[in-house]
Parts: C-alpha cells; sequence; structure tokens
C-alpha cells in the first residue's frame, strides 16, 4: 500500500522536523510545517507567532480564557485547535504531502492513506542537535527539552484523549538517536511508497 499522506509526530530535538523535509524532498511531497502555520493564520486571523508558539502546546490552561473571542464560547486554545483541524484536513484532501504535528495523525486517524510516524531520540542526541543546529547554549537546556514535550503531551492529550507518545497510536516509532536521521528517512519511504 502506499500512503499519500504522512504525518510525523515528534519529540523536541529528536531531528522529526529534519526528517519529515528531507522525507518530502525525497517522496517529492509538499511539506507542512511553518507552510501550516501561514495556512492557520489565514484561516483563523490568529498572528503566525501565537500558532507558532501555541499550536502545539496549548493547554486546557486558564490563562487563555482572559482573552476575548470572536468565536462564541471556545476558548482561544479551542478555536486555534478547530482551525488547524480544518487546515490539516483540506490539505490532506490535496494529498501527497507530509504534516508535522499538530495533532495531525489524530485528526487523520481514519484515512486509510495515512501513515503516521513517531519519532523520538535520547536526551543527549536531542540537547546537541538544539545546541548545535539551533545555537543554544547547555544552560538548562534538559529542562526546556523536557518542558516543551511535557507542554505537546498535555495538548495532545487534551484533544485527542489519547497517550502523545504510546506507540499504538502510530504505525511506526522511531529512535532518530539509534537509527540516524538518514537510516529514518529510508525506512519511512520504504512504507509508504
Amino acid at each position: 500500500m502506499s500512503y499519500s499522506v504522512i504525518t510525523i509526530t515528534r519529540e523536541f530535538g529528536s531531528g522529526g522536523r529534519t526528517i519529515a523535509k528531507k522525507l518530502a524532498d525525497e517522496l517529492g511531497y509538499a511539506y507542512y510545517d511553518y507552510e501550516l502555520v501561514r495556512k492557520i493564520a489565514q484561516e483563523s486571523g490568529f498572528a503566525e507567532g501565537f500558532i507558532e508558539e501555541f499550536g502545539e502546546e496549548a493547554s486546557s490552561s486558564h490563562f487563555f480564557s482572559f482573552f476575548g473571542n470572536n468565536w462564541g464560547a471556545l476558548s482561544i486554545n479551542d478555536q486555534l485547535y478547530f482551525a488547524e483541524r480544518k487546515v490539516i484536513l483540506e490539505l490532506a484532501e490535496k494529498g501527497n504531502c507530509i504534516i508535522v504535528g499538530r495533532c495531525a495523525d489524530y485528526i487523520l486517524k481514519d484515512r486509510k492513506d495515512t501513515l503516521n510516524v513517531f519519532i523520538y531520540a535520547d536526551m543527549e542526541f536531542k540537547k546537541d542537535r538544539i545546541i548545535n543546529l539551533y545555537g543554544e547554549t547547555d544552560v538548562a537546556i534538559e529542562k526546556r527539552i523536557l518542558e516543551k514535550d511535557k507542554r505537546r503531551k498535555s495538548y495532545y492529550k487534551y484533544y485527542t484523549d489519547r497517550k502523545w507518545n504510546r506507540a499504538a497510536n502510530y504505525h511506526i516509532s522511531l529512535e532518530s538517536s539509534e537509527l540516524g536521521i538518514d537510516k529514518c528517512v529510508e525506512i519511512i519511504k520504504s512504507i509508504a511508497q
């Protein structure tokens, strides 16, 4: 079976975004990560910076409920999620695409042409990638990784009622620190075609 849509869910620093981009280039698929943010901004009216910061990490926190909204009784979290959902469904209908994060695996769970992938890595690998690729310092980097993934887990649980990193929620889970970025791309590509 070939898959026209691939979702990549990833731990922060695991290289999931890099894997998704390389895979899209090799398969000739559209790649949606930052472009997804732009499309969601157009759909929702939210600023791109807000979507980028909170689009995978919003929680049921009361922080967001202090802001007014123009979508009736929906919280800002819910407004953002439903805008993301609408755009993800539209992109999947076009086919031949890779979508990074934003509960896309759950949103598209009923589509038979979608391959859902989870990318994870050990802490040293993630710290090294974040320091070397993003130029961040080693100061509290492990804490930042843990906090970012904790917010992603919370967001995913809130909107899907599923565990974010549970292997049974994905078709495949790959450890990028063990396999390497290129091998992960190769494995996913061999399954997708």
